[in-house]
């Protein structure tokens, strides 16, 4: 029996402990995607009520002639759109 240990032992027992501390802060970035989601679903869902709310049409194009409420709505949905591309590269445990 050898007293040394071969060199891919020694290089897989390093590689095991690498993937284990990269394991611990991954959980920490993944979460970002899903929240973007979840975050995009909410805003659409608000922005839906609020079309609905001013009589419009979500997808229906008024151009120049869309009403206040609407111009509104949509400037809220993209604030809130915003928010989630911000809240997405924040890490979330």
């Amino acid at each position: 029996m050898p007293k040394y240990r071969p060199a891919f032992v020694i290089f897989a027992a390093e590689r095991h402990r690498t993937f284990a501390t990269v394991a611990v802060f991954v959980p920490c970035v993944v979460a970002g995607p899903a929240l973007y989601g979840v975050c995009q679903a909410g805003c659409a869902a608000v922005v839906m009520a609020c079309y609905s709310a001013a009589g419009a049409t979500w997808g229906a194009t008024a151009g120049i002639t869309a009403p206040a409420s609407v111009l509104a709505c949509n400037a809220a949905f993209g604030k809130c759109s915003l928010a989630c591309y911000i809240a997405a590269g924040a890490p979330t445990p």
